[in-house]
């Protein structure tokens, strides 16, 4: 009887052991990438001390890195894509600190070369960007945020990133609740997701709070990209007139369109540059007043009329307004 008791202790004690080994091969993974961003050479903008800005920005940089043929996702190790990586968020920043402390990562983002594939095969790698950005926010959330009020905000990668954190990090009332807007701009969003997770909410106007903010700029012609390729539909807001049906709005609407440097200077700064409209079978953003050879798309996997690198650039005093407005629209309800 004893040496059966003896047994099943053993056996007890040898199951727990294996046990807390697995943990720690399947779980230490996520811990190991998060405990990296208790170091502040692991954030490029880690603004813990401005006590008077009302809210928070969790930014999630563009696409900067090229990659090569056996290299997909940026390695946090690469000074010199660092920089770039940098100089991109610099670019947009101006939009959105204001009225914010400003908080951005460095990740492991998916270099360029992963857009040339199909959609499937790029998933593995997005997935070891997205690692990075939930350990990223995770460890923000437990010693950074203090009830801040969350803009959560991402151009291209980066907004589709955003939306992948709002998809899994922000079903928790009590994370919800702090979101003031999430400007995904450059990426798609559609009905089925917002149906598929209901706490998602597309926004409406220009002061409702808890929404997704997102357009994809491009001239009228285009009825395919890597962004809405041509038979799918995803939703969308004008920059201008704050509206999500195809109402025109004329480009005396438009109080800025402004050129940053990777400094984040503006260059130069174009009042009433463009009008848009709302494609309402495509959902993507029709710029009017420009042509498509003054501002080209540089990048080989866009083609002539997308405007995709100029999303922010066409409506940065657009959105830079619409962020302060929807901050004090938080505070007030």
């Amino acid at each position: 009887m004893l040496n059966r008791f003896v047994k099943k202790r053993v056996n007890y004690i040898l199951t727990m052991l294996l046990l807390v080994i697995f943990i720690c091969l399947t779980g230490c993974g996520s811990k190991q990438i998060q405990n990296i961003y208790s170091e502040s050479s692991n954030w490029a903008y880690l603004e813990t001390n401005e006590d008077d800005k009302i809210a928070d920005v969790f930014f999630i940089c563009p696409t900067v890195y090229g990659g090569d043929d056996s290299t997909f996702n940026m390695s946090l190790d690469n000074e010199k894509t660092k920089e770039s990586f940098l100089g991109a968020i610099n670019m947009e920043k101006g939009i959105y600190d204001e009225e914010c402390r400003f908080f951005a990562p460095y990740y492991r983002q998916a270099a360029l070369n992963v857009y040339e594939m199909q959609i499937a095969d790029r998933e593995q790698y997005l997935k070891i960007a997205y690692e990075d950005i939930k350990a990223a926010f995770e460890y923000y959330m437990a010693h950074y945020n203090e009830g801040h009020p969350i803009v959560l905000a991402g151009f291209s990668q980066g907004a589709d990133l955003c939306i992948r954190l709002l998809k899994d990090c922000f079903a928790e009332d009590d994370t919800n609740k702090l979101l003031v807007a999430c400007y995904a701009i450059g990426w798609s969003i559609t009905e089925d997701e917002l149906q598929e997770y209901s706490h998602l909410k597309f926004a409406q106007g220009e002061t409702d709070v808890g929404v997704i903010i997102s357009f994809n700029s491009e001239a009228e012609n285009i009825t395919n990209s890597l962004m809405i390729p041509e038979g799918t539909k995803t939703l969308a807001i004008n920059p201008l007139n704050w509206k999500t049906d195809g109402t025109v709005a004329d480009k005396s609407q438009n109080p800025g369109a402004c050129f940053t440097d990777y400094s984040g200077n503006i260059v130069e700064e174009i009042p009433q540059l463009t009008g848009a409209y709302i494609d309402e079978n495509r959902g993507a953003l029709k710029i009017t007043d420009v042509s498509p050879k003054d501002y080209p798309p540089v990048l080989s996997i866009f083609d002539e009329g997308i405007y995709h690198l100029y999303d922010y650039q066409f409506f940065y005093r657009n959105l830079q307004q619409n962020v302060a407005v929807r901050v004090d629209a938080y505070q007030k309800k």
